[in-house]
């Protein structure tokens, strides 16, 4: 007797994979199982298999979608005739994907192989940094901090309060600043001197305030080297 064949998907990779980031983006990595997946594109769990061969993949191939999306941005971005003006834009569409969707931090950049559009992003950033007056290794470091600095913030930033009603905010963060007053002004001068700063500060302000520094040493680099 031959063996038996697995029966063929009647879905479609792209299918399977906007039904993915649905779910992800609905309901968080926990709720994405290839039986929701399948029970949401209306077949059988083999139906789903057929294209991935496990959830690691699925949610490599998920993140690289969302990924594309970003990389239509980044080739508008590209175009600015101004490289710095650039970087900073490139770094606020990323920060932005990543706190529009908060499972994205997990699974971003953590494979070449399955992940091309993150590398082309990577690129991105990178090819606007070789239209300055810098050497490879300083555009090796410029990359490596924005890129780090992005990724780390817009990750640790997506789990917190961003997002939330306005209301359910402030009362956050009513509570947290409660607490830093709560320290001795005399040994935590400073603590008592941002506590107003941290309570009204709003996310993508502070995310860019500190790209900004980054930005101004990278454009330092730049106009010493002239």
């Amino acid at each position: 007797m031959p063996p038996a064949r697995r029966a063929r998907s009647t879905h479609s990779l792209p299918a399977i994979l906007e039904a993915a980031v649905a779910i992800l983006d609905e309901s968080g990595e926990e709720a994405l199982t290839f039986r929701s997946l399948a029970a949401r594109l209306g077949g059988g769990v083999g139906s789903v298999y057929w294209y991935v061969s496990g959830k690691d993949e699925l949610l490599d191939r998920a993140t690289d979608l969302v990924m594309g999306e970003l990389v239509v941005q980044a080739d508008r971005i590209a175009t600015g005739p101004n490289p710095i003006a650039n970087l900073r834009a490139l770094g606020l569409a990323l920060f932005e994907a990543m706190t529009a969707r908060r499972w994205l931090a997990a699974y971003l950049m953590r494979s070449v192989d399955m992940q091309p559009n993150s590398m082309r992003v990577y690129e991105h950033f990178g090819q606007q940094v070789q239209r300055l007056d810098l050497t490879s290794r300083q555009r090796f470091h410029a990359v490596s901090a924005i890129v780090s600095y992005v990724v780390g913030v817009g990750s640790e930033m997506s789990q917190g309060p961003t997002g939330v009603p306005d209301d359910e905010r402030a009362a956050m963060m009513a509570e947290y600043v409660a607490a830093w007053r709560a320290f001795d002004p005399a040994e935590y001068p400073f603590i008592h001197e941002v506590a107003d700063e941290f309570e009204h500060h709003q996310d993508t302000e502070q995310f860019l305030a500190g790209l900004d520094l980054l930005l101004a040493g990278v454009r330092l680099q730049h106009e010493s080297a002239g």
